[in-house]
């Protein structure tokens, strides 16, 4: 590595601050060492890209030039078949028979599964004195992955699903992902234990829905997993289909959701916003079709203002397998190079007022792909961004056309680590109430049945993320 490239130094010291405080370590960082820099974690060393040339210049590489960042840590969580895992050719043919699912008619017949499950949940938590958004929004991602990716209808198995998956994510810890050597079984004892005791119970789960999809398949990912034929005619095999499955969970689970809580609060902090957006989502009446929230521009930019200000996560690394030039650095095999979401969504000079909820910038100009990543980019963006912007807008529309949201912190949350994304502590505690729509015209009573029951939706009319890891 150049000897030029400065830093901070103490690779325990630095983990730690990158682990517990994201947000104000990497802007220190910048602040204090420029737009490119080396950080010395306990996976190794990784050069952070952070501004739209040095990011650029690491997302239009030849594929070839990378392999990924971290397996050891990450190998235990989502299996070695997974998309995470995997590079050259292998990621090559993986992600062309995972990709058509999340894209086009096949992402839009989950439309009205993402509006109804928005709407019940909504209703449940309105009955409760207080409420915290981000459990919320937890819930309606969840049962849209049970839903449309898993393709699970029967009440009894969605709860048991819900269960194991809540358990295993519960027990996966920020120290687990960052610190691979805590990865020990201890002989049956201690947090990985744990973990691999909630990995196991679901993917018992796993095994059972996916004869049940090769029995009778139907719209939803898994289904199309199972039916999906590379290009020399095999399928995926079950060890494959439980790794993506699960890398799915970690990568949807609760991206989405935290993006949504961010949202809300950020909207309600924000007066003029909220009236701006409450108007171009009226206008579509009082039960509005998905897709048509979908396709509203102020939605569409409040969404993208929300993952602007806080990615969910701060930068989307890789490794190097050939020695690379970045800037005016020689970099080596064997050097982490990440392009920093959150630095390049920060930059003064791209962003004005950058720290500032300004919805409308987005609507002003288009921003490149190098300079607005919140899913990564290059070969390994993330398969499922356009799935994930599709139910952020589409359950964030179905929210504040029906429901009042007060919320209960006077300050603002502060981003935390939360496995590997950023999270609003606290959770965003607020009170939900039905909105008194007085001067809204009548309802269709058509509407409902044309958008599809909330048991039919998916099947009628016709499938998340982690920045590129993948």
């Amino acid at each position: 590595m150049s000897q030029l490239l400065r830093g901070p130094r103490g690779r325990l010291l630095t983990t730690y601050q990158f682990i517990t405080r994201p947000f104000e370590f990497l802007s220190r960082c910048a602040s204090t060492y420029g737009d490119v820099f080396n950080v010395p974690v306990v996976s190794g060393d990784v050069v952070i890209a952070g501004c739209p040339r040095s990011a650029e210049e690491v997302l239009t590489a030849p594929p070839e030039t990378f392999l990924p960042f971290a397996t050891r840590a990450i190998a235990p969580l989502v299996g070695e078949h997974s998309l995470l895992m995997l590079s050259g050719e292998r990621h090559r043919r993986e992600r062309k028979l995972l990709t058509p699912p999340f894209h086009g008619d096949r992402m839009r017949a989950y439309a009205a599964a993402m509006a109804d499950t928005a709407a019940r949940r909504l209703t449940e938590a309105a009955r409760a004195p207080r409420a915290v958004a981000q459990e919320i929004t937890q819930a309606i991602s969840l049962d849209v992955i049970i839903r449309a990716v898993f393709g699970v209808e029967e009440p009894s198995r969605t709860s048991a699903f819900a269960r194991a998956v809540v358990a295993m994510t519960d027990a996966l810890t920020p120290a687990l992902t960052f610190l691979p050597f805590l990865q020990r079984d201890l002989g049956g004892l201690g947090p990985y234990a744990r973990f691999r005791r909630r990995v196991d119970d679901l993917d018992a789960l796993f095994l059972g829905q996916i004869e049940r999809a090769r029995a009778a398949p139907g719209d939803d990912i898994l289904s199309l997993m199972v039916s999906a034929r590379y290009d020399d005619g095999s399928t995926m095999s079950d060890q494959a289909i439980f790794d993506e499955l699960r890398t799915l969970l970690f990568a949807g689970h609760e991206t989405t959701a935290l993006a949504l809580a961010w949202a809300l609060d950020h909207v309600h902090r924000n007066p003029g916003v909220l009236a701006r957006l409450r108007d171009e989502i009226d206008a579509l009446g009082p039960e509005p079709d998905p897709e048509r929230l979908a396709a509203l521009p102020y939605l569409d930019a409040v969404c993208k203002e929300a993952l602007r200000i806080y990615p969910i996560v701060t930068e989307s690394p890789r490794l190097l397998a050939q020695p690379f030039r970045l800037g005016e650095h020689e970099l080596l095999p064997g050097t982490g190079v990440a392009p920093c979401i959150l630095l390049v969504h920060h930059h003064p000079d791209l962003y004005p007022e950058p720290s500032r909820f300004r919805p409308e910038r987005f609507l002003e100009r288009k921003f490149s792909p190098f300079e607005y990543l919140p899913f990564g980019g290059g070969h390994r963006r993330c398969i499922g961004a356009a799935f994930a912007m599709f139910e952020m807008k589409i359950v964030l529309g179905v929210a504040l056309s029906a429901w009042e949201f007060r919320l209960l912190e006077e300050r603002p949350p502060r981003p935390v680590r939360r496995n590997l994304t950023l999270s609003p502590s606290g959770g965003v505690p607020l009170v939900v109430r039905a909105r008194n729509r007085v001067s809204a015209p009548p309802p269709d009573p058509g509407a409902r049945r044309r958008r599809g029951s909330p048991s039919t939706g998916m099947h009628r009319r016709g499938g998340h993320d982690i920045a590129d890891m993948e």
